[in-house]
């Protein structure tokens, strides 16, 4: 018996707040201009994306204590944006990245049951901790909380919203304007709440909203970030940009999700990648070479090399070779607020491993930075890209993909245009929206309640 085809689930990243973006180049435009959003949402739902997913930065990065233009610098709030959204689109998701550590369960679950209400059930919600006392110094709990606290905290604080989102079934109000009953019983939405973190009663004040609650993701890679994946969440957002990486990942998760009561299907394993197009695969490659050039700017290297050797390196060339020096090592770092700098586990043994590589290749600093911090996943012309991506989701190693252009608004059209057609040619993807809600999009059932506890959101 051959395998069902399996369908690619695809989602649009709106580029910004990283340093894939070109802000630069000819064709970029506004990061925060309503237009830009709405552009990138329109081309996503004209496709048929699943959804479009909103990252968030609370505070603007350092580097050696100044602002440095390695990320576009500044987002509007998340829910005003895809609150406005939900105004211009009719089928389209609309995921928000909204923090855990800094916020209040009751506040959060408010706003998304809103959304939720505003888009007729598109409401996403990307679950994440923040780890740095630099990003805490904006709020007023101050410092931060030690790691095994954080993730305490957003189990607690997934925990509180969900009781929230729960406590209306749905069937409340009767508004029956024969006899002037407007609720069937006078206390809905009754919740009481009391853990270490949250200590709340009352009543939710938002009626179930169509999804009973928003599709939850999680993003991160830890032991605990899996392991929360498999328990609570709808979709994970992973960096595993490989075929080998990628059928490891998929295999490891799904293998965890009997033991929470799931079936395969019931979380959806979604990689951002980003993609190059040509007319053929040789214009697609230079194309290729020349974005990571626009992205990789003799400035920005060595700000990425200060973030390995965390020592001020502004007076190093960027067309010369690494510093003699080795990498200072310990807890101060000289970016602050960069999740990044915490990807290097041992810097000693990853600056012998650039160090090896740049003499092999007679690769200057900037040439060197290129290599090891490439972005593009899919570089080819509109055929190869779709058949690469297919390859992907037909022999599980991913579900679909959440694509990152690195021009904004207009980065996604040509894909759209060209690679999403053939998509839809081979029977892999939709070519009309079947369901409403973006529940339905994912093929994902309406939420049950979760066995065990929900670990953390975004895990390092």
């Amino acid at each position: 018996m051959s395998k069902p085809v399996k369908q690619i689930h695809l989602a649009a990243h709106f580029p910004g707040v990283n340093n894939t973006t070109v802000w630069s180049d000819p064709a970029a435009g506004s990061q925060i201009d309503f237009s830009s959003f709405v552009h990138l949402a329109r081309t996503a739902e004209r496709a048929k994306f699943d959804f479009l997913f909103l990252a968030e930065g609370l505070r603007l990065r350092e580097q050696n204590g100044l602002i440095y233009d390695l990320d576009v610098v500044g987002r509007p709030d998340t829910f005003t944006v895809l609150a406005a959204l939900a105004a211009v689109t009719e089928r389209l998701g609309l995921a928000g990245t909204i923090n855990s550590t800094f916020n209040e369960p009751y506040e959060v679950a408010r706003q998304f049951a809103s959304l939720d209400h505003l888009s007729a059930g598109r409401a996403a919600w990307n679950v994440v901790t923040s780890w740095d006392a630099f990003t805490g110094e904006n709020f007023r709990r101050g410092g931060f909380l030690a790691q095994e606290d954080r993730y305490e905290r957003a189990r607690q604080f997934l925990a509180a919203t969900w009781e929230l989102f729960d406590s209306w079934h749905g069937d409340e109000i009767v508004a029956d304007k024969e006899t002037g009953v407007f609720l069937r019983a006078p206390r809905p939405g009754r919740f009481d709440h009391h853990v270490r973190e949250f200590d709340i009663s009352g009543h939710f004040n938002v009626p179930r909203s169509p999804q009973g609650r928003p599709v939850i993701f999680q993003a991160g890679d830890s032991e605990a970030g899996r392991e929360f994946a498999a328990s609570a969440a709808d979709a994970i957002f992973t960096r595993h940009g490989t075929l080998e990486a990628g059928r490891a990942f998929y295999a490891d998760v799904k293998g965890r999700l009997a033991r929470y009561g799931r079936s395969h299907d019931d979380l959806k394993i979604l990689p951002g990648v980003t993609f190059v197009l040509g007319d053929t695969e040789a214009e697609a490659h230079e194309k290729a070479a020349l974005i990571r050039r626009q992205q990789v700017s003799g400035q920005t290297a060595i700000r990425l090399l200060e973030q390995l050797w965390n020592r001020d390196l502004s007076a190093l060339d960027p067309d010369g070779p690494l510093p003699e020096v080795d990498p200072l090592v310990g807890e101060h770092t000289v970016a602050r607020g960069r999740a990044s700098v915490r990807m290097h586990r041992d810097p000693l043994a990853v600056a012998a491993e650039w160090r090896a590589l740049a003499e092999a290749k007679n690769l200057s600093v900037r040439e060197l930075i290129i290599e090891v911090t490439g972005r593009q996943s899919f570089i080819g012309t509109p055929l190869q890209v779709a058949e690469a991506l297919n390859e992907f989701v037909q022999t599980d190693a991913s579900d679909g993909f959440i694509l990152a252009p690195h021009l904004t608004p207009g980065g996604l059209d040509e894909f759209a245009d060209t690679v999403v057609p053939l998509l839809q040619e081979r029977g892999v993807f939709r070519t009309e929206y079947e369901g409403e809600t973006l529940r339905d999009h994912l093929g994902l059932g309406a939420p049950r309640p979760v066995r065990g506890r929900a670990a953390a959101g975004a895990a390092s």
